[in-house]
């Protein structure tokens, strides 16, 4: 198929998990309660940091905009697999493929820099405490947010404007539940050598280096951490850090699976194990973490319910 015939005739076939079935009522079933656990547990943290003057700090700031992401990237994924199941249609256009991919790139550059700014808000909060309001301020943390926004938006916008030059003809089949653009390059039947440099380079600029960020940071908070002569006070430290790796841990170890499994010849079956952990998995998972580990987001989340049952 030409690329001239791309919007009106072009149409991409999402395999899905499974194709018994048997298995789509326990999928369907499973995925929206995935869906509706993760949409209302991250909306919860951002109503309590909203709401707890407590969490008015950079860390809670940058984790509410965390748990935005987190509701966009699933709300850009789960939804569409839903319907394709319930109506039995694993089609999707071309349009709504590309839009797939923008997004599915989008949200996880800012997960990547969001995660590295929490880390440096770490970093200065243990490392120059006495200087953390200073460095730490409204504006710089306002700035910090919007310069993420915008390198996913744009850097996103190249991936999909040289996209909209490939041509496609063959099957259009993708191992996948959602379009996954190094799914979508293997589809393509001209050249993607433009498309694979920049793909690999912005994974190394807004991966690796982010990573490499997240790691010199947490090197030098633990160097602070072990000159603290106080025992309680290297236990708040490491509990201040604590659900911020576990999250980073979950995020990069899914995102490092999905890479690796998309690029390689892997079984369909071995890619979507690896895409659901990191699509679905992780933005669920990232409400619990904060919660269960740490005792701020507990003690206003006792004080929000509290004060919705006083007005009941």
């Amino acid at each position: 198929m030409k690329a001239g015939n791309k919007t009106g005739i072009l149409v991409f076939t999402l395999l899905g998990l499974s194709e018994d079935p048997e298995l789509q009522p326990l999928i369907f079933g499973l995925f929206l309660s995935m869906y509706l656990v993760t949409v209302l547990g991250n909306l919860l943290i951002i109503l309590i940091i909203s709401f707890d003057s407590h969490l008015h700090t950079p860390m809670y700031f940058f984790l509410s905009n965390l748990s935005l992401v987190d509701i966009c990237f699933s709300t850009t994924i789960v939804p569409n697999m839903l319907v394709s199941i319930q109506t039995e249609n694993k089609a999707i256009s071309y349009m709504n493929c590309l839009t797939q991919v923008y997004f599915s790139m989008f949200f996880p550059i800012l997960d990547t820099l969001l995660l590295t700014m929490m880390a440096y808000d770490r970093y200065v909060a243990i490392c120059q405490p006495l200087h953390y309001m200073v460095i730490m301020n409204p504006r710089l943390c306002g700035l910090l947010v919007f310069i993420t926004w915008f390198i996913g938006v744009m850097t996103s916008l190249l991936h999909i404007s040289l996209m909209m030059h490939l041509n496609f003809c063959r099957d259009l089949e993708i191992p996948l539940f959602f379009c996954e653009v190094t799914q979508i390059l293997k589809l393509a039947c001209s050249d993607t050598f433009l498309n694979s440099i920049l793909l690999y380079f912005m994974t190394g600029v807004l991966g690796v280096f982010p990573l490499l960020g997240i790691l010199f940071s947490y090197s030098r908070i633990t160097s602070s951490i072990r000159k603290m002569s106080s025992l309680q006070g290297r236990q708040k430290a490491f509990a201040t850090c604590g659900s911020h790796l576990a999250v980073v841990s979950l995020f990069y170890a899914t995102g490092i699976g999905v890479y690796f499994s998309s690029s390689m010849i892997l079984s369909s079956q071995k890619i979507s194990v690896a895409s659901v952990m990191y699509t679905v998995v992780t933005p669920m998972l990232n409400p619990f973490i904060y919660s269960l580990r740490n005792k701020d987001v507990q003690g206003a989340m006792g004080r929000l319910l509290s004060r919705a049952f006083s007005c009941l």
